[in-house]
């Protein structure tokens, strides 16, 4: 077939290096290694000479000549690495028109030479100053995760007495998920190290109720005594004391790791702080420290993060990233598909359902902003859920669900503006009265009763203060109360 280059023997490759100086023999020693069949080229006599004392198949050519290819048997892969420039697009263009269906990588002198040879046909560019930089930045990178994880290693196998490990308030399976793998690293770093995870609030989702139940997680709740038995603290998916957590803000923290944004600056100092802006899941983080120390996570606390990381991302959805998806694949080889797909398949609670269907009913609707008040409720959990469901109804950019607890005033959002940020507008909206904060499209909030003291009816409280609350969060949005109509 005219401008078909088979290959010299089915199911064998061959490979043809135009231009044999220092790039094109490190491609020729790799291409060695891969297997197939390697024909060379290059204008100076004594490389060629060199090439075939090799026992390579090397031919004396100029890539300046229009007939370079004469003689040299099809191939399916060209490098047209040469160290000049004109003898490189002179060597693409002639490959190109005689091969128009081969693969071919060209060697760029400088950045502005790439969209030339790219243009003359070739299908991958390489600029040689550019792949080494790269490579020594990954590399980099790569040092900075060991020696990371080998500092938390180090610190960890120097403790003892009781290592008490702290998760966000009401933990998801996120959270949950950090705390086993955290646990699961102490204890390889030292075995006499005591372990407890603590938790503040409810675990109200099913799923999570599931999680830990199908898990045997034991999690204990957040008390003084419990605090005061404990020698060293870490946080987990939480970015400092007191902030979405049951620990006050002057608690001394040994460890921190997060990766929700910061929105404001924190004093917190501890001895090991990894706080990541780049990554969807904090069991991601987690997952990485496994791998790094070259330690197997058990099945339990395998799926347990593999879960995480596919909450927290939204089944790979929502602000996921590349380490996301390849920590995920490091821990399906781990995991357990069965236990995952019953904890994904929970059964509803009655309170659940009926909190979704509150949600459903009292929803209001303005300029693509959806806003429903589901009252008292046990389950705070429900919440997200019901917000979840919501900002899938037609129209919806924004969907703020709000009720009101024994503690406090609770609200989720959940966002599809991408003008929007969702998690800074409630920080700045209820932070001064609350706890708030979040992702671009997920975000919460919690404003506690004390706030406001002279009312005694939750239902009548929550009724009379929502509005003026929620003026704030509709300054923000650019929503004016000048006769807008609410559906």
């Amino acid at each position: 077939m005219p401008g078909f280059s088979p290959a010299a023997s089915p199911g064998i490759r061959t490979y043809l290096i135009c231009g044999c100086g220092s790039v094109g023999y490190l491609i020729l020693e790799e291409l060695k290694k891969e297997g197939g069949r390697l024909l060379c080229m290059d204008s100076n006599p004594e490389r060629v000479q060199e090439l075939r004392e090799q026992n390579v198949e090397a031919f004396l050519r100029d890539l300046t000549n229009p007939d370079m290819l004469s003689g040299i048997d099809p191939f399916d892969i060209a490098f047209v690495v040469s160290d000049n420039h004109e003898a490189n697009v002179s060597g693409l263009k002639t490959v190109r028109r005689q091969y128009p269906r081969v693969h071919i990588v060209a060697r760029a002198q400088d950045p502005i030479n790439e969209k030339l040879l790219i243009e003359e046909g070739a299908d991958l560019v390489l600029y040689p100053q550019y792949v080494v930089a790269r490579a020594a930045i990954d590399h980099l990178h790569k040092l900075e995760k060991h020696h990371l994880s080998r500092d938390l290693f180090t610190l960890l196998a120097s403790w003892s007495g009781v290592f008490g490990i702290v998760t966000h308030t009401n933990p998801d399976p996120d959270a949950i998920a950090s705390a086993m793998a955290l646990s699961a690293i102490a204890k390889r770093a030292n075995p006499n190290l005591e372990t407890r995870i603590i938790y503040d609030g409810i675990i109200g989702h099913q799923e999570n109720r599931t999680l830990v139940n199908l898990l045997d997680i034991r999690m204990e709740k957040l008390r003084p005594e419990v605090l005061n038995e404990c020698t060293h603290i870490a946080l987990v998916d939480s970015k400092g004391p007191g902030i979405n957590n049951g620990l006050i803000h002057s608690m001394p923290v040994d460890i921190i790791i997060d990766h929700h944004q910061e929105d404001e600056v924190h004093s917190t100092r501890a001895h090991f702080t990894d706080v990541r802006h780049d990554v969807g899941a904090c069991a991601t983080i987690l997952t990485e420290y496994l791998k790094e120390l070259n330690i197997e996570p058990d099945e339990k606390v395998a799926t347990a993060l593999l879960y995480g990381i596919r909450a927290d991302t939204k089944q790979f959805r929502r602000n996921v990233s590349p380490s996301d998806l390849e920590y995920a694949a490091f821990l399906l080889r781990y995991s357990d598909a069965d236990l995952l797909e019953k904890i994904m398949s929970p059964q509803y609670s009655h309170e659940t359902m009926d909190i979704i269907g509150a949600a459903i009913r009292n929803r209001k609707t303005r300029n693509g902003y959806l806003f429903s008040n589901v009252g008292y409720v046990r389950n705070r959990d429900a919440l997200p859920q019901a917000a979840d469901l919501l900002i899938n109804l037609e129209g919806i950019s924004t969907a703020l669900v709000y009720g009101i607890t024994d503690e406090s005033i609770i609200m989720s959002g959940r966002n599809r503006d991408l003008r929007l940020n969702l998690g800074n507008v409630m920080s700045e909206a209820f932070s001064d009265i609350g706890d708030a904060g979040g992702h671009a499209t997920m975000a919460a909030a919690s404003i506690p009763l004390h706030v406001f003291t002279n009312v005694r009816e939750k239902e009548d409280l929550l009724h009379l203060v929502i509005d003026p609350v929620l003026q704030n969060f509709y300054r923000l949005v650019g929503l004016m109360e000048d006769g807008e109509s609410e559906v």
